[in-house]
């Protein structure tokens, strides 16, 4: 076992597949560059990254076992090449089915997925943190139901994957109302509702912290900033994973008019 225990992080992925659209890179180009220089904040280079995206719901926990995952192109209205990018990473079943038995283990319900693949909440942020798609990763869903509680619970279960050199991301977006994005008054929604997120996961005391978070639903501008909250979810998970360890607001960015912020713990 590694003694380098990974953090987990929570990242705000942006919108669509933005990097490989010139006129939409530019506009997220200080989230291109602070994902870019992620991997050099790390203890050691990772065994495997576990991606938990919030465009993968399912009724009970999935875990991908795919060999050589897909491409799932879950967007639409974006140009022609962006339907044939490739994030050609491996999988890794046998770490998939270590994830599964850790969480049925907390007896936690989980099934296998032998073909489930990236979608873009995985395949953006990886493709600017290892463009050269060499490191195993493994897509997690979130559940249907949107407990905050489940989804933290699982994290907990999960934490023994970071002492063994796995990387847990959740991914999705800060702020989420489709609706809002562009939207003058939309600024000060997610700049309110992004105060209360980051005095949440910068909380010291971790019981105070998972309490919050349960109750995201209270959060000034909370229902105004996420309508429907499969894009926070991943963020109670990597919490949950997150055990003890303290929690920052490592990057912020300003893009479509809205605040998108991403948090580490550990």
């Amino acid at each position: 076992m590694t003694t380098n225990k990974m953090p987990t992080f929570f990242i705000s992925h942006g919108g669509g597949p933005w990097p490989y659209i010139p006129e939409m890179r530019a506009q997220f180009a200080r989230t291109a560059t602070w994902l870019e220089n992620l991997p050099q904040t790390l203890p050691a280079r990772p065994k495997a990254i576990v991606s938990i995206s919030g465009h993968w719901e399912t009724p009970e926990f999935a875990v991908s076992t795919a060999a050589q995952p897909p491409m799932i192109y879950d967007y639409s209205g974006f140009p022609p090449h962006t339907y044939s990018i490739t994030y050609k990473a491996p999988g890794e079943p046998t770490i998939a089915r270590h994830i599964k038995e850790l969480l049925t283990s907390a007896k936690i319900s989980a099934l296998e997925n032998p073909t489930h693949g990236f979608d873009h909440g995985t395949f953006v942020p990886l493709y600017l943190m290892y463009p050269n798609a060499e490191i195993p990763v493994i897509s997690m869903s979130i559940k249907s139901n949107y407990s905050p509680n489940d989804h933290f619970e699982a994290g907990l279960a999960l934490q023994a994957l970071r002492d063994e050199g796995i990387l847990i991301i959740g991914s999705g977006l800060s702020y989420h109302n489709m609706r809002g994005f562009g939207r003058p008054e939309s600024k000060g929604v997610s700049e309110l509702f992004g105060k209360w997120l980051k005095d949440t996961v910068e909380e010291n005391d971790t019981v105070l912290r998972k309490q919050r978070l349960l109750d995201w639903e209270k959060a000034p501008a909370a229902r105004n900033a996420h309508p429907r909250e499969d894009h926070l979810i991943p963020l109670m998970l990597v919490a949950g994973a997150g055990g003890v360890d303290k929690g920052t607001t490592v990057f912020t960015d300003h893009v479509m008019g809205v605040d998108m912020a991403s948090y580490r713990f550990g």
